[in-house]
């Protein structure tokens, strides 16, 4: 099951996660290109912050600054039960 957080709107993103086999981020960026790299790293920390693996997270991103993009990922694994 997917549980997600925040819009597919400009300066936002919205994240998905579910279980998986292994840890996979998927990252779909209006910004790819120059930022691509930093917002896979907010990713991958963030889980690394919470002990968390095995998961799947897709992020459909429209600008977002970093705390936004954490904030909308620790939302998701809150909403699956992932971290209290």
């Amino acid at each position: 099951m997917k549980h997600s957080a925040g819009t597919f709107e400009s300066s936002d993103c919205l994240i998905q996660v579910s279980p998986h086999s292994e840890t996979k981020i998927m990252i779909e960026s209006i910004v790819m290109d120059q930022f691509g790299d930093a917002i896979h790293q907010v990713l991958s920390t963030t889980l690394q912050e919470h002990g968390l693996s095995n998961l799947l997270v897709e992020c459909k991103d429209k600008g977002a600054l970093d705390y936004t993009i954490k904030s909308r990922l620790e939302t998701a694994l809150k909403r699956g039960g992932y971290i209290e």
